[in-house]
């Protein structure tokens, strides 16, 4: 009979980075990582690049199986997480928008496009109750709150490798093993769209990339013209309670405290920003 599975839930990030090197050394036992791909059009085209110049060629050279999985449908089909929220007629709102009143709305996109297409792996690969996978979460020191909102499911054992490392480990110290080991440190892993995003981080959007934040504005608007013709409240990327055009500044007019919000850019199920 063969061993359980140890895998990594990668996402692409500094800190599950830091534990590819961390496998790739022998510091930790996960021959396995895998990163779940909510969409070549819905995960930030610099995560995607990222996995393919650097952390796919990384790990096959020290023999690391470096999966990337995808959402697929009955058909056989690949959903992705933008064409859910974008398809004609559709109602879904599976990303954390912001309502009216301020409050996060109700989320599924973790769930459907990440934990459930590792565990759909998993379970095809032997993991179930009675012998669960040991999976590696990359979560740092200073962030150690978010091991409390993941809830482990019935065929997995979820571990933490960096808060286990004789001292825990801080992002800082990730980025640290990452550049010793020759490689660019990659930038924060999420959805280009994500609610979630900082806004630092929307502001240098705006400033860098500023066709992907006004194709995140006309996201918005979609949704908003979507919501009026079903007579609902709008909802809004930011926090802000307007249009994200509105809100957000290129990055050098961006105050230092606006990124200082408790919750602003935590995965509540630690599947992103790692």
């Amino acid at each position: 009979m063969t061993a359980p599975i140890r895998a990594v839930a990668f996402g692409g990030g500094v800190q599950s980075t830091a534990l590819l090197v961390l496998a790739a050394t022998g510091k930790i036992n996960f021959p396995t990582f895998l990163f779940a791909n909510t969409g070549t059009d819905s995960e930030d085209p610099a995560t995607l690049k990222y996995l393919q110049r650097y952390a796919k060629p990384y790990a096959a050279a020290h023999g690391i199986e470096l999966h990337e999985l995808h959402r697929t449908r009955r058909d056989g089909t690949v959903e992705t997480l933008w064409g859910r929220l974008t398809r004609e007629g559709s109602r879904s709102l599976p990303i954390p928008v912001r309502m009216s009143n301020g409050a996060p709305g109700t989320r599924s996109c973790t769930v459907d496009f990440k934990i459930k297409v590792i565990g759909k792996w998993l379970k095809q690969h032997g993991a179930s109750r009675d012998r669960p996978a040991t999976v590696g979460i990359g979560i740092s020191l200073d962030e150690i709150e978010r091991v409390n909102r993941r809830q482990a499911m019935p065929y997995e054992i979820p571990v933490y490798p960096l808060l286990d490392h004789d001292p825990p480990l801080r992002r800082h110290d990730c980025a640290g093993i990452i550049a010793r080991a020759k490689l660019p440190v990659p930038p924060k892993s999420a959805c280009w769209f994500c609610p979630l995003k900082t806004p630092r981080g929307w502001g240098e959007m705006r400033r860098d990339r500023p066709n992907l934040f006004h194709s995140a504005c006309d996201l918005e608007t979609l949704l908003n013209a979507r919501r009026s013709t079903l007579g609902r409240d709008p909802v809004w990327l930011t926090r802000y309670g307007r249009p994200l055009a509105d809100s957000i500044p290129e990055a050098q007019q961006t105050l230092p405290w606006l990124d200082l919000e408790p919750g602003d850019g935590l995965c509540d199920n630690s599947s992103c920003f790692t």
